[in-house]
């Protein structure tokens, strides 16, 4: 893994030296719009609502509109005059207990490494935050914003995982359909308790799988392997955004490089050949024909030398017939 942030953590008069890295990948599959007929890619314009011009990416500005539909117009000069806290420390604020915080709050987690020279100080702190059952509340810029967060253990790591502010989590209170709800008879609750110990268990996350993923992984390849894929005709034109590229493209891949290992021909290659191994078959069939013609050629030269022979024959046989008579 490579590191995102490098820093210290600081509680007391201790400090840690201290790498982030993230703690977590998004495996969301990622589809491009492509043009059914032949799978050249959709793209997308940035234009103006105004005019319907397009406009080039050094011509375009950051807007802040207000609740009444303005649009305020903000520039690099405006965004570099305000307060930016790019602290390279974590700085811990108070250990609270961990069922105070509510899991909505939690965002994003990072695992947390020392450096060499930090590694006791790192090992104090995770034993302190376990003994004591809490977590530590902690302010640090990630990407050049402050935020909250907390340092908890996970198996022998600490993690770091950012807050929402109070004021990202909607109120539940603005759901339409709560004032609907209503009690329980205890006989009802009852049974529902009885259903909830019949099925009470313990988490075990290697149990889930995404199955979406999975079925979509598997579909995708088994249509590689059938030969069902599509080469994009502006494919040589597309830049190089730095886009991680999608599934079909990855799976391509990784199914001719394990082909090529093989010494097995690629998809694409094996495309040419068959269509050389066409031309060859057609060449084949033009010196057949010769040979056809050879034959035939063959058949009424013998059959002259056949009529020729008969003629002789009955020529010399008539002679013959006259010294007899």
């Amino acid at each position: 893994m490579r590191a995102i942030w490098k820093g210290a953590v600081s509680f007391g008069l201790v400090n840690v030296p201290v790498r982030l890295y993230s703690a977590t990948e998004n495996h969301d599959l990622s589809f491009h719009q492509v043009r059914r007929s032949d799978g050249s890619r959709i793209r997308y314009k940035r234009v103006a609502q105004a005019d319907g011009e397009e406009v080039p990416y050094k011509e375009i500005a950051k807007a802040y509109e207000t609740e009444d539909g303005k649009s305020v117009i903000l520039t690099d000069e405006d965004f570099a005059s305000l307060p930016n806290r790019s602290s390279k420390e974590i700085a811990v604020e108070r250990f609270v207990p961990m069922e105070q915080i509510d899991p909505i709050l939690y965002d994003k987690a990072y695992y947390i490494e020392p450096d060499a020279m930090g590694a006791k100080a790192y090992g104090l702190l995770r034993e302190a935050l376990r003994e004591s059952e809490r977590v530590a509340v902690v302010t640090v810029s990630v990407r050049t914003r402050m935020t909250m967060a907390v340092l908890r253990v996970i198996e022998e790591a600490i993690v770091l995982q950012t807050l929402l502010w109070p004021d990202e989590v909607r109120d539940s209170g603005q759901l339409n359909n709560l004032d609907e709800v209503t009690e329980p008879k205890d006989s009802e609750v009852a049974m529902a308790r009885m259903l909830v110990d019949s099925m009470a268990g313990d988490f075990e996350l290697e149990e889930h799988e995404d199955d979406y993923q999975v079925a979509v992984e598997a579909l995708v390849k088994s249509k590689i392997e059938g030969g069902d894929v599509t080469e994009s005709p502006d494919q040589d034109e597309e830049e190089d955004t730095g886009e991680v590229v999608d599934l079909l493209a990855a799976l391509q891949r990784s199914v001719d490089r394990a082909k090529s290992s093989r010494g097995e021909s690629s998809d694409k290659e094996s495309d040419e050949p068959s269509k050389g191994t066409t031309k060859k078959a057609a060449t084949k069939k033009a010196p057949a024909q010769k040979a056809g013609a050879k034959k035939t050629a063959a058949k009424s030269t013998a059959k002259k030398s056949t009529a020729k022979k008969a003629t002789a024959k009955k020529s010399a046989s008539k002679p013959a017939a006259k010294k007899a008579g």
